[in-house]
């Protein structure tokens, strides 16, 4: 496809993943606590605001599939998308309502949503080997949610922490300034716009010999079949379980570390705190510093190991990362749960995208990645959103007692509440569970993508 040095694309490549993924890390994290803490939204709405963004990726991908496998180079629909995208979520970091943060939600997920399975079809279009290059190429991504991550991290530390404040205010000053997300990942998007016109060009693979006009009508026909029906399957209560994650964690670890802030750090946590900044989002860049060591060794990993027990390693650390969440909420033991984001993201998510692209024909992959990625950042998210904001959340939270034991009320007159993290980290422990034991029942033992797929 690509006359370019093997090294030097490589290069090229790995920024593209660097300022893909640096785009989302900036603001997803802090999501939660802005929402609630600065915007004052409820956790209905706020479960809401990520659901519409998932209701914009569910239609996205089906458009964006079809264009850059029938009609436009992938590289011209990166840029528009992320153009747009740009514009958008600095929008989402000024706008003051609900129903306007609503509305933005749903176009910035139908306009970024694409851009993760096109940024994979393109990579794959110009590597020549998928299992040796894809890994060490994808990486980049992760350094760059971990840059942006730790960026508004240290930006909350030193802008946003005023000295000698209470828990509550320090909470207040962090919730405000994450306001900053939103602009640094709308410049990072319009950055990556500009370089998307410099990426390999990439024609529409399906161009004049597709055997069928829409390409998700095929992409659907190969789905169906094994590994890839049940790795579909599996894969919508593991995006649910990653919301559990995303809407709660920044908000569960941001407690921890103003609470040892206010209180006069002890040395460890005053040593994490000054690395990864405070507000949540620094620290769960530990995740992705430990991805970056699974991806590296993907190459090893995926020649050496089967698809199946790969896709069970991520599904019995999803498991572990909530157990320690629900059980152990001590600052070590949380940096444990986050640090295994590794293996659930490497050993699952990536791995099921090379599992998507092997099982497929060469001309539905950008469809089929992109509704692959339709169940992790659409459907999983709008039902996650939804479980773990309106049914879990709620479940989950108990009355805030004082020192006589009664419940302290709200000016409204009812009572104060408090999440229960080791209620609420319980149901994605359990569910995590579940999903492993049908993959070992349902998923057959694959290699890699040689043989063709069984019915």
């Amino acid at each position: 496809m690509t006359h370019a040095r093997p090294a030097f694309l490589r290069s090229r490549l790995s920024l593209m993943m660097f300022l893909q993924y640096a785009i989302w890390g900036a603001w997803l994290p802090i999501l939660y606590p802005f929402l609630m803490g600065h915007r004052g939204f409820d956790l209905a709405q706020t479960g809401n605001c990520l659901a519409a963004g998932a209701v914009g990726a569910i239609f996205g991908p089906f458009l964006a599939g079809q264009l850059a496998d029938r009609l436009f180079a992938t590289e011209k629909l990166l840029f528009v998308s992320h153009l747009v995208g740009a514009v958008i979520v600095w929008m989402l970091g000024t706008v003051q309502t609900y129903e306007s943060f609503l509305g933005l939600s749903f176009l910035y997920g139908f306009v970024y949503a694409p851009t993760i399975a096109l940024t994979n079809s393109l990579a794959f279009a110009h590597i020549h080997d998928r299992d040796r290059d894809f890994g060490p190429i994808r990486l980049w991504g992760t350094v760059g949610w971990i840059a942006a991550g730790i960026a508004v991290g240290q930006v909350l530390l030193r802008l946003h922490s005023p000295e000698g404040a209470t828990t509550e205010a320090l909470l207040a000053a962090q919730n405000a300034g994450r306001a900053f997300a939103f602009e640094l990942s709308a410049i990072l998007g319009m950055a990556m716009a500009v370089y998307c016109l410099s990426l390999p060009h990439t024609p529409p693979a399906g161009r004049g010999q597709a055997k069928e006009a829409m390409a998700w009508k095929e992409a659907l026909r190969e789905i169906r079949l094994q590994p890839l029906v049940t790795l579909f399957l599996i894969a919508v209560p593991v995006s649910m379980i990653h919301q559990f994650y995303f809407v709660f964690t920044s908000d569960f670890v941001s407690k921890i570390q103003a609470a040892a802030q206010s209180a006069g750090a002890d040395a460890f946590a005053g040593a994490v705190n000054n690395v990864l900044g405070v507000g949540g989002g620094g620290l769960m860049t530990i995740g992705q510093m430990t991805e970056i060591g699974v991806l590296a060794l993907m190459p090893i990993l995926a020649t050496t190991l089967s698809r199946k027990t790969l896709l069970a390693i991520g599904l019995v650390a999803y498991a572990a990362r909530m157990a320690l969440f629900a059980y152990f909420p001590e600052l070590g033991p949380v940096l444990l749960g986050v640090a295994l984001h590794g293996l659930c993201f490497g050993c699952f998510i990536f791995v099921a995208f090379m599992v998507v692209d092997e099982r497929t024909t060469p001309d539905v992959r950008a469809t089929a990645q992109n509704l692959f990625n339709l169940v992790i950042v659409g459907i999983g998210i709008i039902v996650g959103s939804w479980f773990a904001g309106s049914v879990v959340g709620p479940w989950a939270q108990d009355p805030v007692l004082d020192a006589a034991g009664q419940a302290v009320l709200k000016s409204s007159g009812d009572p104060e509440l408090a999440m229960n993290f080791t209620r609420l980290f319980s149901v994605p422990m359990w569910m995590a569970v579940a999903c492993l034991a049908a993959l070992l029942v349902f998923y057959p033992v694959t290699r890699s993508g040689r043989p063709a797929p069984t019915s």
